[in-house]
């Protein structure tokens, strides 16, 4: 299964591709690892940003999103413009996005630890939320968390 982290910060979505095959994962090389939205993003920069994960889902067969989920209200609230960014991911047809509370994602990854520490992932360091949400998922899919 193939599945891509996503951290919605700003205006920023960090993104991280992980896979699971036979008990093994891996951590594919992926052309995107931050798709940015311009400070005062239009209807037709909505549309790009939608369309450059369309085009991530056709070219390396993604199966699902997780999205971290952020709060609605407090003061680790998200904004308007990152809710925008999530509906856009929610609306592409042909594949799933899954919305993960930070909870669930503590909860698989404690009961089933990255077997390599993070730093010899490839990854850059903005990219460990998303890979937390998306391999959180994949052992909460695979354990029964």
């Amino acid at each position: 299964m193939k599945v891509i982290g996503v951290e919605l910060s700003a205006n920023d979505a960090n993104v991280c591709l992980l896979s699971l095959d036979n008990e093994l994962f891996q951590v594919p090389d992926c052309r995107a690892r931050k798709i940015s939205l311009p400070k005062n993003a239009t209807s037709k920069d909505l549309r790009y940003f939608q369309a450059t994960f369309v085009k991530l889902v056709q070219d390396y067969k993604i199966e699902k999103f997780v999205v971290r989920e952020r709060p609605m209200k407090g003061k680790f609230a998200g904004g308007a413009v990152g809710f925008k960014l999530e509906a856009a991911l929610e609306l592409i047809q042909d594949v799933e996005t899954v919305i993960m509370a930070p909870t669930a994602i503590k909860e698989a990854i404690k009961r089933n630890p990255v077997p390599v520490p993070f730093a010899e992932t490839g990854l850059k360091i903005f990219q460990q939320i998303a890979f937390d949400a998306a391999y959180g998922y994949l052992m909460k899919d695979k354990y029964e968390i």
